[in-house]
């Protein structure tokens, strides 16, 4: 849906460009290429998001299956730590070697 509104705006966006402005062709070119680089650097940046959210998820399926995890060199799994899911950190469980330790969620394979 968010295409559509998307292409209903850059449609607008040329309607405005070529009935309601007075900018020569070259003005009007510029205008729209900085428009287009906006556009398509919005989109790799939610792409780029998407990703990272699925790979977040991946290693939490992972993590409540109860497999190891390795992050950063560290074998993280649910005896040793314990996953906080608002920052995607893990937490060292006490009476552990790794007590109070924290290693981020998006270091892990």
């Amino acid at each position: 849906m968010a295409y559509i509104y998307g292409l209903i705006i850059v449609a607008l966006f040329f309607a405005t460009m070529h009935y309601f402005t007075e900018l020569d062709k070259k003005q009007k070119i510029i205008a729209t290429t900085v428009v287009f680089l906006i556009i398509f650097s919005a989109i790799v940046y939610n792409k780029y998001n998407q990703e990272q959210q699925a790979k977040l998820l991946a290693i939490q399926t992972k993590f409540e299956q109860g497999k190891t995890l390795l992050c950063n060199g560290v074998e993280v799994n649910q005896t040793q730590f314990s996953l906080s899911i608002g920052t995607f950190t893990f937490i060292g469980k006490e009476n552990t070697p790794h007590y109070a330790e924290m290693i981020n969620a998006s270091t892990c394979q």
